[in-house]
């Protein structure tokens, strides 16, 4: 069974790819702070189903400190990894002139700096199989436009970068590097949205409904796979035709 690692696993976009990937027969590596009734639901239900499995393992990805000693510990627990998606991220919004410092530090740390950096130890089991899968989760607004949120767009579009050149470096050795840009997804991260932004939001989109988690994990699920073998050093968008 091959082993993945999802990373912001515990709810969300993460907890809906964990659940898709372990459906389709991975061994899912669930990355988070802390676990929630809802991973361990999904745990349960992957465990019994007996397709994949999902299992949790316990890490703050701010603590980039710790990053190599994560890649170690998961290698020796669970073999070698064949795919990463780098989902975990901060949704920090607000106009750049009133963001503290601090705000701004911690939105490029632990969307930019730990995906790099996790990337960069996990990435050494693949080269040793010259093969695996890494998925980066980028956003729309790294393409487009948003007013409020000009320093999560700047994260977002870091994400596409790396994406392509680390496509480039690694694909020789059969290991493909694709973004997925999700459109606005119910999720925690929206949360501040009222009700008159989201029906904005959804009248704008070409299909008029909003874009689910099932939508942008059903993708991931695709480029993990063997169909998108062919695949690398490109930007997925699932927006229900936002950008259209």
């Amino acid at each position: 069974m091959r082993n993945i690692v999802v990373t912001g696993a515990s709810r969300g976009i993460g907890l809906g790819v964990a659940r898709k990937l372990s459906a389709s027969g991975f061994h899912v590596i669930a990355i988070a702070r802390t676990s929630g009734a809802e991973l361990e639901a999904a745990t349960a239900e992957a465990n019994t189903n007996g397709i994949g499995q999902i299992s949790f393992y316990e890490q703050d990805l701010s603590r980039i400190d710790m990053l190599s000693e994560t890649a170690h510990a998961l290698r020796k627990r669970f073999g070698l990894i064949y795919g990463i998606i780098n989902n975990a991220g901060l949704g920090t919004s607000g106009l750049l002139c009133n963001m503290p410092e601090t705000e701004i530090e911690c939105l490029t740390q632990l969307n930019i700096v730990s995906p790099l950096v996790l990337t960069k130890h996990l990435l050494r089991s693949m080269l040793v199989a010259r093969s695996g899968r890494i998925v980066n989760i980028s956003s729309i607004v790294a393409i487009t436009g948003y007013q409020g949120i000009s320093a999560y767009s700047a994260t977002k579009a870091a994400m596409l970068g790396f994406t392509r050149s680390l496509a480039r470096e690694v694909g020789s050795l059969g290991i493909t590097v694709n973004a997925v840009l999700p459109g606005f997804v119910d999720t925690e991260m929206t949360l501040d949205l009222d009700e008159a932004a989201r029906r904005k939001i959804t009248n704008r989109n070409a299909l008029r409904r909003p874009t689910m988690i099932d939508d942008v994990a059903s993708m991931v699920d695709y480029l993990v796979s063997d169909h998108a073998q062919g695949i690398t050093g490109t930007a997925m968008v699932v927006d229900a035709g936002t950008t259209a």
